[in-house]
């Protein structure tokens, strides 16, 4: 696909690591502009250092996408910018490990309006955008956590699903207005998250996948452009499944 997305301009949102940044660098390999989102202000400039090292075009907005008001801003700096806005990845996204009667409130929310209410603000005010130029194309990031049941997981699985049940009633809503609106469901990734996590734990998570390992970030970035390129005109209202056959079995 590189090329294809020349003149066009790209949000990734979570673009400091991970599926973020690899998106980010995708879109960029491909010729979009890409304007990069984070809350995290070292990180996300080294995804746009990145981005001009391969002579990509990109700028960084630092946002928190759980609060409106920087939602908003984020579009109108991308708008004011690139004077257009003609894909988004909605990846922003926090994890949460917790036994369902020792989550607090206060951490539940927290995931929620991250998660999912991030999502919904960051589709409301780019679906505006997107209205006034008379198209384009969105991916949310959800996860297989919202597919399946994961243990110890509920409230980043309540969130992802809500994720895929948004992206399904958004795309019908604006299916009619030339925006097209998909998710995807990574299964486990290399990303910050497994960081930390011991040699064993990850030589099980690895066998426990039919594949026989995780995934890249760059595998999901990948599907991530396809579905907002024009050989996925006819995908609306999409969630596709990433994870190395691990929910087929």
């Amino acid at each position: 696909m590189i090329g294809q997305f020349y003149g066009k301009v790209a949000l990734v949102t979570g673009a400091s690591s991970g599926i973020g940044r690899a998106t980010a660098i995708a879109f960029a390999r491909a010729g979009a502009k890409v304007v990069v989102a984070s809350r995290r202000i070292t990180n996300g400039e080294e995804t746009v250092h990145r981005i001009h090292e391969l002579g990509g075009e990109a700028i960084f907005v630092k946002t928190d996408v759980s609060k409106a008001a920087e939602v908003e801003v984020l579009v109108n700096k991308t708008i004011d910018y690139y004077d257009r806005l003609d894909y988004a990845c909605n990846n922003a996204g926090i994890p949460a490990s917790s036994p369902l009667i020792d989550i607090s409130e206060e951490d539940w929310d927290r995931v929620i309006n991250v998660n999912l209410k991030g999502t919904w603000l960051c589709l409301k005010y780019e679906i505006k955008a997107m209205l006034k130029q008379g198209g384009g194309a969105i991916v949310n990031v959800a996860s297989i956590g919202g597919v399946i049941g994961c243990e110890g997981l509920t409230s980043y699985c309540a969130s992802k699903g809500g994720v895929i049940a948004l992206t399904r009633a958004a795309a019908l809503e604006y299916a009619q207005s030339g925006i097209r609106i998909n998710a995807v469901s990574p299964g486990c990734v290399q990303t910050d998250i497994l960081a930390n996590v011991s040699k064993d734990i990850l030589a099980r998570i690895k066998a426990a996948h039919p594949v026989g390992r995780i995934g890249k970030p760059e595998e999901v970035a990948e599907a991530l452009l396809w579905l907002c390129s024009d050989a996925a005109s006819f995908v609306m209202g999409h969630n596709m499944i990433i994870d190395g056959a691990y929910t087929a079995q």
